[in-house]
């Protein structure tokens, strides 16, 4: 297909189907995931636009015994109390103070996975056990951990972003799913240490990838999307 060919209905179809079927799923299968897949993956969505091209992503793959290595050692902290209260993130990817209509989603969205759960608001313990789970990438087969140089600044995040999203659709274009995972950052120290990070560069976030587990409740968790007219404006004079 040309770059200034009009796509088919069909081609149209696969696109929206690979945007609109992605979900961050929370229970993976064992299933592994070839190393060809994932660069195939990788290099499609080194597609994603940059300005000028400074392309500010680099991606680590773990699998097997690196992947548990690093789940191991986040793990063991977790469950320390004391230990845990050393890790603080290093830079701030929630607001410092909510407000509507966030704080609403917010809740929404976390309440609503605790009650597929059956977790009530009172089991601190169960949110924490769901949490942690995080750190093991859901039990994923493939963790992928991003960094960025910190000499680069907000626009090359905003490029990093539409990187990201690049390798959640293709993934889905492959039968596969994901979890985008902003709870690494508290552990950024860790990963820098297990990963051999140079010291200019910085942890974004971590990312789950695999085959959804089709019969685990929390798969089955979807969230509302507001309507276009509710963020979007159109101006014809």
């Amino acid at each position: 297909m040309s770059l200034y060919d009009p796509p088919s209905e069909a081609q149209t179809a696969a696109v929206d189907a690979a945007i609109t079927s992605r979900h961050s799923m929370r229970a993976f299968l064992p299933a592994p995931v070839s190393r060809e897949t994932v660069e195939d993956i990788l290099r499609v969505a080194s597609r994603a636009p940059s300005g000028t091209n400074t392309q500010p992503w680099q991606v680590h793959v773990l699998t097997g015994a690196a992947r548990k290595r690093l789940c191991d050692r986040i793990g063991a902290i977790y469950e320390n109390p004391a230990e845990l209260a050393q890790h603080e993130r290093e830079y701030d990817y929630y607001p410092k103070e909510w407000t509507s209509p966030y704080i609403e989603r917010r809740r929404k969205v976390g309440w609503d996975l605790y009650a597929l759960l059956g977790l009530a608001k009172t089991d601190k313990a169960g949110m924490h056990r769901q949490h942690g789970r995080n750190y093991r990438f859901f039990d994923a087969p493939v963790g992928l951990i991003f960094s960025i140089d910190r000499a680069m600044q907000q626009g090359s995040w905003l490029d990093y972003g539409m990187f990201l999203q690049n390798i959640m659709v293709a993934a889905r274009a492959r039968g596969l799913h994901t979890c985008p995972q902003a709870a690494f950052t508290q552990f950024h120290r860790v990963i820098a240490e297990e990963l051999s990070f140079r010291p200019e560069q910085m942890l974004v976030c971590g990312m789950a990838l695999g085959y959804a587990d089709p019969e685990a409740v929390e798969n089955s968790l979807g969230t509302e999307r507001a309507a276009v007219s509710e963020f979007a404006r159109f101006m014809d004079e």
